[in-house]
């Protein structure tokens, strides 16, 4: 549904602005609006721990002098209604006065599940939800996939050749694609929970995975998938105040001490085939709060999630180059018919400097 120079288009792109802010939170926006079609006050959801959207918004009205009372609220989610790391939203709004709002969709989150829009009507607050609704789900993808399927939305990232090829048969893959990409690469990046890379690609390339090429209020974690704990302990990875979290199935007390006085949480999480235990691992990584997984891996990796059924999302960067041999997006299968390929949607393809970039969905992945 298109929503252009609305109030509710305002307040989704303020929700876009909050992205790489508020993980494990969704993205809010709001929006205040007057009878008489003013803005009164504005805002989105800050850190985890600060202000939600309305309290934003109800703020920026008392700031500027203006009575809210009467208004209408749009905001892209229903106003919560219970105490987490702040108080009820639903509860604000009604003791400053709002005398009507309007949400894209009831918020997933069992704790509140459309409570607030209850509390809301039962204060005589009148409530309409729906409009913008699919473009809030989207925004909050990795959200509403922790809340109803118990696991992150998993956005899984690559910068290849034309004809398929992320590196050279070595490992060579600096630079593929060219500067925008990598830029407009780091800002996904910045927007999720959490990024995952496998042990292979740390030992070849000894990735940072932080986001220094935008502006971010909020280094996301890292991820890393080692099975048998063979990480150097000088690792770029070990950014210091950042969070990361290494999953193993092998146990090495010496090792995992260690790790830890590196900052890092060393989870055991063993599969039958000697390996990590992904599906499980994506459960956890969720009880984690970890909303979007971003992962930057090698084939290997990306094969195993793959094939797996664990990815939803694929991000891609084509550079205008072939490579002929090298390295390949994901080693899975061999198939035994095409049409046992994995299906995708193309959700958009867009320039990117020189590149193009391809975001691809698994199909049937759109709505939870």
């Amino acid at each position: 549904m298109s929503l252009p120079n609305t109030p509710m288009a305002h307040a989704l792109a303020l929700a876009r602005q909050a992205l790489p802010l508020a993980p494990p939170n969704p993205g809010v926006g709001c929006v205040i609006v007057s009878p008489d079609g003013t803005v009164l006050g504005q805002g989105h959801t800050q850190r985890a721990g600060g202000a939600h959207a309305e309290i934003v918004a109800l703020h920026d009205a008392t700031a500027q002098g203006r009575s809210v009372a009467g208004a209408t609220a749009y905001v892209t989610l229903e106003p919560c209604a219970h105490h987490g790391r702040t108080g009820p939203c639903c509860d604000a709004l009604v003791a400053a006065g709002i005398g009507r709002v309007v949400a894209c969709v009831v918020d997933p989150n069992p704790l509140v599940a459309g409570q607030g829009f209850a509390r809301l009507r039962a204060a005589g607050v009148e409530v309409v939800v729906g409009p913008g609704a699919e473009a809030a789900r989207e925004l909050n993808l990795g959200f509403f996939s922790r809340m109803q399927r118990g696991v992150p939305w998993v956005r899984m990232k690559l910068a290849a050749s034309l004809d398929g090829r992320t590196a050279l048969p070595d490992g060579q893959s600096q630079w593929i694609t060219g500067a925008a990409a990598r830029r407009d690469g780091h800002a996904w990046r910045a927007r999720a929970g959490a990024v995952l890379t496998g042990i292979g690609t740390v030992l070849e390339d000894n990735p940072r995975l932080d986001v220094r090429l935008v502006d971010t209020p909020r280094q996301p974690g890292v991820v890393l998938v080692d099975s048998r704990l063979q990480v150097p302990l000088d690792a770029h990875l070990f950014i210091a105040g950042r969070a990361i979290t290494i999953y193993a199935a092998a146990r090495n007390d010496a090792k995992e001490a260690a790790l830890r006085e590196r900052g890092a949480t060393v989870v055991h999480m063993p599969g039958a085939d000697g390996k990590v235990d992904l599906r499980a691992m994506l459960r956890d990584l969720a009880q984690r709060e970890v909303n979007e997984l971003h992962v930057e891996a090698g084939e290997k990796l990306n094969g195993s999630l793959v094939r797996d059924g664990l990815v939803d999302e694929l991000l891609v960067y084509l550079a205008p180059r072939l490579i002929g041999q090298g390295r390949g997006m994901a080693a899975f299968g061999p198939l035994s018919a095409l049409g046992d390929a994995v299906p995708l949607q193309f959700k958009s393809v867009d320039a990117v400097g020189g590149d193009v970039r391809i975001v691809a969905r698994i199909a049937g992945r759109d709505v939870f």
